[in-house]
């Protein structure tokens, strides 16, 4: 028995691992400036992977863009712009993908 909810080991609900982020299952790749002071940063959401998957995709990705970039909030920002590098390595990865912004 769970100490904490009272269910039996096997259907315990707390000690579950919370929810990933559950969006449209489409993964969306685009540019931002926006307080950064003009420079460009390729922003990409959507991937339901928990923050731990999110830093090793992450470090891929950087690594095939040969930029640097970090994990904020669940969304990936790599420095510079490589929407179109990222957009077909993600696809290659199986998501879909989608080109936001202009």
């Amino acid at each position: 028995m769970c100490p904490a909810c009272g269910r039996p080991a096997a259907q315990c609900v707390c000690r579950q691992p919370a929810a990933s982020f559950k969006g449209d299952g489409i993964v969306r790749v685009g540019r931002e400036t926006k307080g950064r002071k003009g420079k460009g940063v390729t922003v990409i959401t959507g991937i339901g992977l928990d923050e731990a998957g999110l830093k090793e995709l992450a470090t891929g990705l950087k690594q095939k863009c040969g930029a640097g970039g970090t994990v904020k909030n669940g969304v990936i920002e790599i420095q510079g712009d490589h929407r179109d590098k990222l957009v077909e390595e993600l696809q290659k990865k199986g998501y879909t993908v989608k080109r936001s912004g202009g």
